[in-house]
C-alpha cells in the first residue's frame, strides 16, 4: 500500500482512447506512488470520499449534474485532479446517431474548462517529438529532464494564469504547452497532454512526470 488512493476514470466508447487498454497502463505507470482503482462508471464521481486524486482519461466529458458537482466539489474542497491527454477534449461527445461515432459541442463544458485551465483544440498526426521542461522550480518537474516520445501532439488553448511546466517542439506547433498546474479552490490541478497510447504511457520519462503529478496533486 502506498498511502495514496487514486480513482482513474475513462471510457470504452471510442476505439482511439479505449480505457480497457489505457487504464491498466496508467495504473502500471502509477503503481509505485498510488493504489489505483480503474472505473468506467461516471457515477463513481458523485462521492469521491476515500480518494486523494482523480485521474481523468475521459474523451466525452458529458456528466450528469451530480457527477459534475461531485468532481468539482471534491477538487474545490482540497482533492487532487490529474487530467491526462483526452481529459482536455471538452468538446467531443458520443454521437446520438448510431451510424456515427463522435459528435462535437460548439464550446467546451464551461465548469470543467474553468477547473482545467485549458482545453484541446486539434491535433496533427501522431509523431515523435521532444518535450522540454521549462519550469525546474516546480515540485513536479524539478528533477526531470526533457523526453522524446511517440504520441498524438495536442494543440491546446491555455489560460494565461496557469503555470506551464513543459512544452513540445513540433514542426507545425512549436512551443505548445504540454503540462501545467493551477489551483482550483483548495485543490490542485495538474494536466498533461501526453498519453494517447502505449508508446507514451510506457515511456519512463512520461511515467515519471505522471507519478510526480499525482504526488503533487495529492498534496505530498
Amino acid at each position: 500500500m502506498t498511502g495514496r488512493s487514486v480513482l482513474a476514470i475513462g471510457g470504452d466508447r471510442f476505439p482511439f482512447h479505449r480505457f480497457e487498454d489505457r487504464g491498466p497502463e496508467i495504473a502500471a505507470a502509477l503503481s509505485d506512488v498510488a493504489d489505483v482503482t480503474l472505473t468506467t462508471d461516471r457515477d463513481d464521481l458523485v462521492d469521491l470520499a476515500g480518494y486523494d486524486v482523480v485521474v481523468d482519461y475521459l474523451t466525452d466529458s458529458t456528466l450528469t449534474d451530480d457527477q459534475r458537482d461531485g468532481l468539482l466539489s471534491f477538487v474545490a474542497d482540497g482533492g487532487g485532479y490529474v487530467g491526462l491527454h483526452c481529459a482536455a477534449d471538452l468538446t467531443s461527445t458520443a454521437a446520438d446517431d448510431p451510424d456515427e461515432l463522435i459528435d462535437a459541442r460548439d464550446e467546451p463544458f464551461p465548469e470543467l474548462r474553468d477547473m482545467l485551465g485549458g482545453h484541446f483544440l486539434t491535433h496533427p498526426e501522431q509523431t515523435r517529438f521532444d518535450v522540454r521542461v521549462v519550469d525546474h522550480y516546480h515540485q513536479i518537474t524539478a528533477d526531470l529532464d526533457g523526453v522524446t516520445v511517440w504520441d498524438e501532439p495536442y494543440v491546446v488553448d491555455v489560460d494565461d494564469d496557469v503555470r506551464v511546466l513543459a512544452r513540445m517542439d513540433h514542426p507545425e506547433h512549436a512551443d505548445t504547452p504540454v503540462a501545467w498546474t493551477k489551483p482550483y479552490g483548495d485543490g490542485q490541478v495538474f494536466y498533461c497532454s501526453l498519453g494517447h497510447g502505449t508508446p507514451s504511457l510506457t515511456n519512463e520519462g512520461v511515467g515519471a512526470l505522471l507519478r510526480n503529478g499525482v504526488r503533487w496533486a495529492a498534496g505530498d
